[in-house]
């Protein structure tokens, strides 16, 4: 029989560390301002609510990439993280059908 040795092999740890992705930039930083304004504005009034505000947001930066969007609604709509992705979601889904 053959005696059995113990070899440990070595593993050294990665040294590397991934690279964090970069957040995206709007497309038209202008327009976002003025969404998060109108949002904003759009919450002053009594009878609106934070759906009402994340829909006129909506309208004017629908060609933004999501994160985006949904950072507009949390600054102007007020939302929480959930609900603006949530809003998002039935914000697009609605565009989508109306077209």
């Amino acid at each position: 029989m053959v005696p059995e040795t113990d070899t440990k092999t070595e593993t050294t740890p990665s040294t590397t560390t991934p690279t964090p992705a970069q957040p995206p930039k709007p497309v038209n930083p202008a327009a976002v301002k003025k969404a998060i304004a109108l949002g904003k504005e759009v919450r002053k009034q009594p009878e609106k609510t934070k759906a009402d505000a994340a829909r006129a947001t909506f309208e004017l930066i629908s060609g933004e990439p999501r994160e985006i969007v949904v950072q507009a609604f949390i600054d102007g709509a007020g939302l929480t993280q959930k609900g603006a992705q949530t809003y998002f979601y039935n914000c697009k889904r609605k565009a989508k059908s109306s077209s």
